[in-house]
């Protein structure tokens, strides 16, 4: 059996969002928080972060105790989740098999593509570097036979590319510490290996030599325990069905709380998102909009797209933001996230209506964005709140 499975890992990949969002955080220490509340912890961090006593964790309480000059920002999952699509696009085009694993990472399953592409690791650095000149992310690849060994290449080796041959597996895990095999992770076990002294995979692989004291130690985890640390995996490469959604997100050029300015920019995402909408015919029985401040702190509101002209849908996103934006802090970065998507039947109506002339405006405006691009046609406030003028 040949290296037919890959692992791609975008390691940091929330710290590498918000900084291709905001290239002004990329020489500035930042931290990646659960929440803002005081038992939020660290998610992800920069080095110089780092540097500055902070680690992975670490309690907001603290964090805010001890520097003040860290950039705090809330976890944004719509953010990752919209790069990991794209992501997961780029990789596609390299087989037709791709199994998302949470956000920042990818099985890719290469059976057959070798005869197509050649030497798998010059495969492997394509896909590096296909990642790089589409979203501007820096990821690595593990190479085996299975996803198991795949995926723990890619969390202790940190070369870009790295492969472990055929038959070599057991040889790779024997010197890695035991919580690399994911039923380690039960409590059972763990605790067990604990009072072992257990300090290498290679303890796990001669203790196995004696099958029936093996059983007696870790009972119904001893055959998973047994085949995770001789690097066996059946498990396939399953494909999953990714959740439609349309999103839309502004980084202000200056963070502020001036409403004029951040009217403007919700006008802009509302009539991206509805040009969107109507080029797919679409309705949204879900629109979520999130804001997020310079202190940390975040705040959403769901609501409904009902009609998709650049009106209505301006209203609606308009009403939420007022909702939810009950903070004088600055704002960093708004976002619009639509998603239970529905068809859109365009009922012909004998009389003008509003609904009918806000629509003709809509279409007539989207004849231009179709030719020259959405942001194409804009009023003087979007223009200058988004730094344009």
């Amino acid at each position: 059996m040949s290296s037919d499975v890959f692992h791609v890992r975008l390691n940091a990949l929330e710290l590498q969002a918000e900084r291709i969002m905001d290239p002004s955080l990329r020489t500035r220490p930042v931290a990646i928080i659960s929440s803002s509340r005081a038992n939020g912890t660290i998610v992800s961090l920069s080095q110089e972060a780092e540097d500055e006593g902070l680690f992975h964790g670490m309690k907001v309480s603290v964090v805010r105790k001890m520097s003040h000059g860290v950039q705090l920002l809330p976890y944004n999952r719509s953010l990752y989740a919209r790069i990991n699509h794209y992501v997961y696009q780029t990789v596609s085009m390299f087989t037709p098999i791709v199994e998302p694993e949470d956000l920042d990472g990818f099985y890719l399953d290469m059976r057959g593509i070798q005869m197509v592409r050649g030497h798998p690791q010059n495969t492997g650095l394509s896909i590096v570097r296909r990642i790089q000149e589409q979203t501007d992310l820096a990821g690595i690849v593990g190479i085996s036979v299975n996803k198991l060994v795949s995926r723990i290449v890619t969390s202790v080796v940190p070369d870009v590319i790295h492969k472990v041959e055929d038959g070599e597996e057991a040889r790779f895990l024997s010197p890695l510490e035991p919580p690399v095999l994911p039923t380690v992770g039960e409590r059972p076990v763990r605790r067990l290996l604990r009072f072992l002294w257990v300090r290498e995979v290679s303890h796990i692989q001669s203790m196995a030599a004696q099958p029936e004291e093996f059983r007696t130690l870790f009972g119904m985890n001893s055959v998973r325990l047994y085949r995770e640390a001789h690097g066996q995996d059946t498990s396939v490469v399953r494909p999953l069905q990714l959740r439609d959604h349309i999103m839309e997100q502004t980084v202000l050029p200056e963070d502020t709380n001036d409403n004029s300015v951040l009217y403007a920019v919700i006008k802009d995402l509302s009539e991206q998102l509805a040009f969107k909408l109507r080029k797919r015919r679409q309705l949204a029985k879900r629109v979520r909009l999130e804001i997020h401040y310079t202190d940390g702190h975040q705040r959403t509101g769901t609501g409904r797209i009902a009609r998709i002209d650049d009106i209505s849908v301006t209203a609606v996103c308009r009403r939420l933001f007022d909702r939810v934006n009950d903070r004088r802090n600055r704002v960093r970065t708004i976002l619009l996230d639509a998603s239970d998507l529905c068809s859109y039947v365009d009922q012909e109506n004998l009389f003008m209506t509003e609904e009918a002339r806000n629509m003709a405006v809509s279409r007539a405006v989207e004849k231009v964005r179709q030719k020259y691009g959405v942001r194409s046609l804009q009023t003087a406030d979007v223009f200058q709140a988004l730094g344009m003028v």
